[in-house]
């Protein structure tokens, strides 16, 4: 199943099921509803639609609007890590981002006018279904509701003030995050899909998921060791090398940029790019 969020034509909140360009309306009529609950409720797969709508008739939300917690992962391809010139650890290197850094597919990213340094960063994203902690790394697939695609818009320049990246991942506007979420029935081989990002019709990264250092499970269980996971937290598995900071010249995006990240059978986040005024 796909599932995307989105405001009605009356600018209400929902949810549905994605069924080719059609949206079947899961939300409660009339009232504001969203995806994370109906994960959290464990009754997605139970539940009956109403309305149909059109894609074309609806605004997407980002896939959670509303997460707990959204957890990134960085330095999760030896590609990026060999890029950035940075030394590869042994655990995870995790950061947060806020939610109202989100932006859906077709919304635009923005470029804050703070930096001259804005870097793409396509990435798997990870949508927890079922509350643990301590989770084995065995056990650690049952708890994912679905899958979907992250873009980790980065102002490098702020991210490198300090050794902390926080204040370069979390200026509004800039975490990229849908079209939707899919469920783990509909992906065979996740490791074999790859993460490609084309920025202005270039192809800029291009690498399967199996190359990530610290696989699903492990970044699961690693991070529910520190934190309790819970229904609609949001996990950025880290992208792979090619990023803009990478490069000699450096390739940064700006205003009137078209970026699109694509995941094999999740399908192509795509977003404009424009200045923050």
């Amino acid at each position: 199943m796909r599932y995307v969020s989105f405001k009605r034509p009356d600018g209400v909140s929902s949810f549905g099921r994605l069924e080719g360009e059609l949206v079947a309306d899961c939300g409660v009529p009339g009232e504001p509803s969203y995806l994370v609950d109906a994960i959290a409720a464990g009754t997605l797969p139970d539940l009956s639609s109403g309305r149909m709508f059109s894609l074309s008739e609806l605004s997407l939300l980002p896939v959670i609007p509303n997460p707990g917690k959204i957890l990134c992962v960085g330095l999760n391809y030896a590609s990026h890590v060999e890029e950035m010139g940075r030394e590869q650890k042994g655990y995870p290197a995790i950061f947060t981002r806020w939610a109202n850094t989100l932006v859906a597919a077709g919304h635009p990213l923005v470029r804050p006018r703070e930096s001259t340094a804005f870097d793409f960063e396509g990435e798997l994203a990870i949508v927890i279904g079922k509350a643990g902690r301590r989770i084995q790394r065995e056990n650690a697939l049952e708890h994912i509701a679905g899958y979907s695609i992250f873009h980790d818009a980065s102002a490098r320049d702020w991210q490198r003030h300090n050794s902390q990246f926080t204040p370069g991942k979390n200026f509004p506007g800039t975490g990229g995050f849908g079209p939707a979420l899919v469920t783990p029935d509909e992906i065979q081989d996740l490791g074999a899909h790859r993460v490609r990002t084309v920025l202005n019709g270039e192809i800029v990264q291009d690498q399967p998921v199996s190359d990530m250092i610290h696989d699903v499970a492990a970044i699961i269980a690693y991070c529910s060791t520190f934190t309790e996971l819970v229904p609609g937290d949001v996990i950025a598995t880290g992208t792979p090398g090619g990023v803009g900071a990478g490069r000699t010249p450096p390739l940064y995006m700006k205003g009137g940029d078209e970026v699109e990240v694509s995941i094999g059978v999740l399908g192509t986040l795509a977003n404009p790019v424009v200045d923050e005024t």
